[in-house]
């Protein structure tokens, strides 16, 4: 009741400017009653925050394996998946970090199943709305950062904040042992380092990936999730669960829509959910190989619009064939997300007769498709997993990109 007078009050009570003024606020006090109201839940669990600008939900199902695999019993919420014990859902909200109660809810529900470990996303928006306070955390991952979301967040270094907010408030919780682990093979790890190095009672644990890649043999998914992997070894490793790691990760399948292979023979097809340029870079580079038949588009909706001309650049480096088409548009013109995308492609030595501009997505694919040889690669980026394609007037059309290449392969 609480929840939904709070929601009545925003809309219908609180002028639009007004709200504007007291929205830092509103967040805030959001965030301490769900607390309140479910008796701060988090203080009964053992807490792990993941953070950055990619990789965050392998790196969270690699973690959740690891610990599985070392007899502990789990809960998870991720941008797809809500998991309590051996209850997997998918996301009901459809946010990665949502407000509204809903984490404070799942923590009760975690504790009274028994789960001893929860294992959170954390982004930069829900950082931003206070969405990580009143949390007892006991330990935080920094995979990676690269430059999204500053449409949202106004600068790079906005955007850093947020993430090294949600380290000091990690050092700021009751528990009396915090984690910090750092990938210091990113660039800005020695910012989180120093964030935290003053925590009394604070363990830094530092992971690479050269910590991970002699066990990563020959598995595809281990190879291309290499600082994923790390970040979970070292986990298993501050536990005493390195053995639950070796198991998990000669387990590891991968995760739907993420480097996920529909079929291999006698030409590749894979979906990927690569929307930034270094993943989209990271991708193409490891499926180098072969001919790479592309299947390119980006987010509207006023979403890092800076980064269009930059994935058109990459997909020019990288790939034979590239066809344009439909992400997430919202309410922006289809055609002139392409345009853009395209100018990035102009720029370089790309020959315009193979780059195909088709809005409709399971036209495009059905291109590409079709454009395939043996030995090629067909790569679908964008989507992933995802069910729905945004359009406008907040209007969502159903959607499964696997599902559309299995029907145009006839499968």
């Amino acid at each position: 009741m609480l929840e939904k007078f709070l929601r009545f009050s925003k809309k219908y009570l609180i002028p639009r400017p007004i709200f504007r003024l007291i929205q830092p606020a509103y967040h805030y006090l959001l965030a301490f009653l769900g607390s309140f109201f479910y008796g701060a839940p988090s203080r009964k669990i053992f807490v792990i925050g993941v953070t950055g600008t990619k990789g965050k939900t392998t790196a969270l199902e690699l973690m959740n394996a690891v610990l599985e695999a070392g007899g502990k019993k789990t809960a998870i919420f991720s941008s797809t998946t809500r998991k309590i014990s051996g209850k997997r859902e998918k996301n009901p909200t459809e946010t990665t970090m949502p407000g509204r109660f809903a984490l404070q809810k799942f923590f009760r529900e975690a504790v009274g199943a028994g789960c001893e470990y929860a294992l959170i996303e954390v982004t930069s928006e829900g950082v931003t709305k206070y969405r990580h306070r009143f949390i007892h955390w006991d330990a935080a991952v920094f995979l990676n950062i690269h430059p999204e979301h500053i449409e949202a967040h106004g600068s790079f270094e906005e955007y850093l904040k947020a993430k090294l907010d949600f380290f000091r408030e990690l050092g700021r919780s009751s528990k009396k042992k915090r984690y910090f682990f750092i990938n210091e093979d990113d660039a800005r790890a020695p910012a989180f380092e120093k964030a935290v190095r003053s925590v009394k009672g604070g363990v830094i644990a530092g992971f690479s990936e050269n910590d991970v890649r002699p066990l990563a043999g020959g598995n595809p998914q281990l190879l291309f999730n290499l600082p994923n992997a790390a970040a979970a070894l070292a986990l298993a490793r501050v536990l005493g669960i390195e053995e639950g790691a070796l198991r998990a990760f000669r387990n590891f399948k991968g995760l739907p829509g993420r480097l996920e292979f529909v079929q291999k023979e006698p030409f590749g097809v894979v979906i990927d959910y690569a929307h930034t340029p270094d993943s989209l870079e990271r991708l193409y580079k490891f499926l180098g190989n072969q001919r790479l038949i592309c299947v390119l588009g980006s987010a509207g909706g006023g979403r890092d619009k800076w980064k269009r001309p930059e994935l058109g650049r990459i997909a020019a480096r990288h790939c034979d064939e590239i066809i344009l088409t439909n992400e997430d548009p919202y309410d922006e013109n289809p055609k002139q997300i392409l345009s853009q995308i395209k100018s990035g492609i102009s720029n370089s030595q790309f020959l315009i007769s193979n780059v195909h501009e088709i809005i409709d997505r399971r036209e495009a694919i059905k291109k590409a498709v079709s454009l395939a040889k043996k030995d090629d690669m067909v790569v679908i980026t964008g989507k992933g997993s995802e069910e729905w394609i945004h359009v406008a007037g907040g209007k969502k059309i159903p959607w499964n990109d696997r599902k559309v290449v299995e029907e145009i392969l006839g499968k």
